[in-house]
């Protein structure tokens, strides 16, 4: 609880995976990769409930052997390649008996981030009144550098006339997927996290992977291990 605010962590796994497939259980420095994603969330100094949504019975064990709270199976038609990010979450919120103010979406494909980038991103929401905070990083490659290719393979601008020195640049962000954070009735009402009103929680890139494949992974890997 945080000012009299309640929060639900939400974190949502399934079996499927094309990328790189049963991604979320892959052992990663010792332990399977959802297991990180937990423990930051047990850490966390706000979280009021720290819940498992997912349709697979191998991650479902392994969450519980990390005391993750699994309160129900989620529907295999929820599950699938074509299923809205949004639409577990949704499902998740209506089907729990308890109801909160404010739901955490923690993805288990983030493992740097950390408890303080959790709670991080509550503070901010809370303290500018705002109903929904969503992590970010700033971008590898600046999108003002970008190209697209012609039919004959002939480099065209994005951006017509960008900056050509660095110091020039705007600073801009992407989403890092590692926190969400909505408040649930808000969230409800426009099934979305990203609107005009949506804060952004600034991430360092050492803490801003978000697995998707073999390499993501190896990447994480060798981070984990300095730390």
């Amino acid at each position: 609880m945080y000012k009299n605010n309640t929060f639900l962590a939400i974190i949502p796994a399934r079996g499927g995976s094309k990328g790189l497939p049963r991604k979320n259980i892959l052992p990663l420095v010792g332990k399977p990769l959802i297991h990180w994603t937990i423990e930051a969330a047990q850490q966390s100094q706000y979280l009021d409930r720290v819940i498992l949504s997912s349709e697979d019975d191998e991650i479902i064990s392994i969450a519980k052997q990390a005391q993750c709270d699994v309160p129900f199976i989620r529907p295999q038609t929820l599950a699938e390649d074509e299923t809205a990010g949004i639409t577990p979450i949704l499902h998740a919120i209506e089907t729990l008996e308890q109801k909160y103010d404010f739901i955490i979406v923690l993805q288990p494909t983030s493992p740097l981030r950390m408890a303080e980038d959790i709670d991080a991103a509550i503070r901010l929401c809370i303290d500018n009144n705002s109903p929904f905070c969503v992590s970010v990083t700033e971008p590898d490659k600046h999108p003002y550098w970008s190209y697209t290719l012609s039919d004959k393979k002939q480099l065209q601008a994005l951006f017509p006339n960008p900056p050509l020195r660095r110091q020039e640049l705007p600073d801009v962000f992407v989403l890092n997927g590692a926190v969400y954070v909505a408040k649930v009735d808000d969230l409800l009402q426009q099934q979305n996290f990203l609107n005009n009103e949506t804060l952004a929680y600034v991430m360092p890139k050492e803490r801003s992977f978000d697995i998707d494949t073999k390499l993501d992974f190896l990447l994480c890997e060798k981070l984990l291990e300095m730390r």
